[in-house]
């Protein structure tokens, strides 16, 4: 884990946390391929917006569209202390870096992805950040 408190947590949290930062690492690749390794068959994506996704290849074409480059820049990852092999919740949060489509830069983006990691697999994904909110201040609709 890429905190600190990697050594007061069970070998099944710590277990979680790899699979989300191996999964992300994948993801901002993008790798949806790799990626889709650590997701269960059956995974149910919700990304921004409620946008629902069954496959990390669908986020990855959404990002492709809304970014012209996008990475994270993990602040942290914590897992959900009583976490086990069976089911565990992970956060992972920090801000997203890079390029919109017209070459302005994206950065301090915040963003919360929220995971349930089940048997080594993640099962489910909820993404936040605040592109949307960017996004509105930039065209006038919103203060900063």
């Amino acid at each position: 884990m890429r905190d600190d408190t990697a050594s007061r947590r069970s070998a099944a949290e710590v277990a979680a946390g790899r699979i989300v930062e191996e999964f992300l690492d994948a993801s901002m690749i993008p790798d949806p391929v790799r990626a889709r390794t650590y997701m269960a068959p059956d995974v149910k994506i919700t990304f921004t917006g409620g946008r629902k996704f069954n496959d990390p290849a669908g986020t990855a074409a959404f990002n492709a569209a809304r970014y012209r480059v996008v990475k994270k820049k993990f602040e942290r990852t914590d897992v959900v202390a009583g976490g086990t092999d069976e089911e565990s919740i992970v956060y992972n949060t920090g801000t997203l870096y890079g390029q919109w489509p017209n070459g302005d830069a994206v950065e301090g983006n915040r963003y919360v992805d929220r995971f349930v990691v089940r048997h080594g697999k993640i099962v489910r994904m909820d993404v936040w950040n605040d592109s949307a909110e960017i996004l509105l201040i930039r065209a006038g609709l919103a203060q900063p």
